[in-house]
């Protein structure tokens, strides 16, 4: 179901976080929960992997989430701060240590002259530190640039709590 590189980095998340006592949660909009299907195919994930929000609308960004509706309307759903508030937001709101989230437009249709088909952000918060987000262009189809956006977003977690 997953490539044998995005099964293998969930596994180093959750051997991770295992290692360090930590929950984590994820807040997912263009990638529809395929980061926690990724994490709760290993056996065991329940340990490390406390909830998983699909966040696809707006309203469910806000109601889920917390992220304030001005912030979505003046930057978009698609947007560094979004992102970040959509991570920051579980962490405050949920019993976790750690939290990813993910937004983007996988395509074919949603881009705009600013935001083309494959750009996704994605935000990574950790209890007592930064939130860190970064902005990627993915190629491909939509099916690439959601198992991209997995990848990337397990990686930046991974990287995230490394650095905490």
């Amino acid at each position: 179901m997953f490539s044998p590189e995005i099964t293998e980095r969930a596994g180093e998340l959750l051997e991770l976080c295992r290692g360090r006592g930590l929950r984590l949660a994820t807040v997912e909009s263009c990638t529809g929960g395929l980061i926690a299907g990724c994490l709760t195919a290993h056996a065991g994930s329940s340990d490390v992997l406390e909830r998983g929000y699909v966040t696809y609308s707006n309203e469910a960004k806000a109601e889920d989430a917390g992220v304030a509706a001005g912030l979505i309307e003046s930057h978009g759903a698609v947007s560094e701060k979004v992102a970040a508030a959509m991570a920051q937001g579980a962490l405050a709101r949920n019993p976790v240590d750690v939290a990813v989230s993910v937004t983007g437009i996988a395509g074919p249709g949603g881009a705009t002259p600013t935001k083309p088909v494959g750009l996704v952000y994605i935000a990574a918060a950790v209890k007592g530190g930064e939130t860190t987000v970064e902005r990627y262009i993915f190629p491909g189809d939509r099916t690439a640039v959601r198992n991209a956006a997995v990848f990337e977003a397990l990686d930046l977690t991974v990287r995230a709590i490394q650095g905490s």
